[in-house]
């Protein structure tokens, strides 16, 4: 069996063999370079105003996942007290509250939105949004009563105050399955009808798991290669889009690692990478809206992820009041 070329196919065969190397590298660079630099070393003590934010957070969860726990269309009843919770804690801030109803699975089911028009530009639309329902047989702590308590504090951070464009806050019902990446998941039926409206999104922040963190080596997992270039301890928050949002995605980390002293690693990949659509930013892109995940990328180190054992005790609190904080900054960047 021939493997290598005679000497007269050399030259062509390095040729292509280096081209092939070259757009493989500026693959990687295209999907992995990020602006800044991820924070290294012992985090700065927490604030007070960061230690009272850490005490909402876990009552937000323990009253989402504990008292409500499990919450979809099987366990209907509990699905429309996270959304009477979550639209009444809205209500409470001062913000006015709108559902947005639909059909599934013969139940009415409902996304919560609020929203603060914008000053200068107000039809150029910033939507934070996580979803509240859970798998069935889970609580759902980490996936998502985590990004459903980020999403409410960040509107704390955010009322009375008047940003340039609109900031959209949205909590998505059916965005587990039966309903994932279908017409009837929540997020989709919002793009859908945002899209329809003629209006412009022109960024989306979907906060998915975002409470679980570990200082072990070969805590965290990969899909595919990912691990040869991306850390093994799970101690830090990631950014994740695809190729069309990799310009929102640099822009989001980019402001997060220039105010908020905590890890942070981000990708713009596609879809064939495992794990780079599971939340409800891969709606957003079905309509054409940059959408991006923040994530603590939930089954790649969580090992309670979608089981019943998703409890609000297994979330760290103290660290993620510091990646809301840094949210909050980056929502800022974008809507000034």
């Amino acid at each position: 069996m021939k493997i290598f070329p005679d000497r007269r196919q050399l030259p062509l065969f390095l040729l292509r063999y280096g081209l092939l190397v070259g757009l493989l590298a500026m693959g990687g660079w295209f999907m992995m370079s990020m602006p800044g630099k991820s924070h290294d070393g012992p985090l700065p003590p927490p604030t007070s105003g960061e230690r009272l934010a850490a005490r909402r957070l876990q009552e937000d969860i323990t009253m989402l996942a504990g008292t409500i726990g499990e919450r979809n269309i099987h366990r209907y009843r509990q699905l429309q007290q996270a959304a009477t919770y979550i639209g009444g804690t809205l209500l409470r801030m001062g913000y006015q509250v709108r559902e947005e109803p639909y059909q599934a699975a013969g139940r009415e089911v409902t996304n919560i939105v609020a929203e603060l028009p914008g000053a200068r530009h107000p039809d150029e639309i910033v939507v934070v949004g996580a979803h509240y329902d859970t798998v069935p047989g889970s609580p759902g702590a980490d996936d998502n009563a985590s990004g459903v308590a980020a999403l409410l504090e960040v509107a704390r951070q955010f009322r009375g105050t008047n940003p340039g464009r609109t900031l959209r806050l949205t909590a998505f019902v059916n965005e587990e399955p039966p309903f994932f990446q279908t017409s009837l998941m929540g997020s989709h039926v919002h793009a859908a009808n945002a899209r329809k409206r003629g209006e412009n999104i022109v960024a989306m922040l979907s906060l998915e798991a975002i409470g679980y963190y570990a200082d072990q080596p070969g805590s965290q997992r990969y899909p595919s290669l990912l691990g040869f270039f991306y850390p093994d301890t799970a101690n830090f928050i990631a950014f994740v889009g695809n190729p069309g949002s990799r310009s929102l995605l640099r822009e989001a980390i980019g402001n997060f690692r220039a105010a908020t002293p905590f890890p942070s690693e981000g990708l713009a990949a596609p879809a064939l990478i495992t794990g780079t659509d599971w939340s409800d930013h891969w709606a957003f892109g079905q309509e054409g809206y940059p959408g991006i995940m923040i994530t603590d990328t939930a089954p790649f180190r969580y090992r309670h992820y979608h089981e019943a054992t998703d409890t609000p005790e297994r979330l760290d609190y103290d660290r993620m009041v510091r990646v809301v904080s840094g949210i909050g900054r980056v929502v800022e960047g974008l809507v000034r």
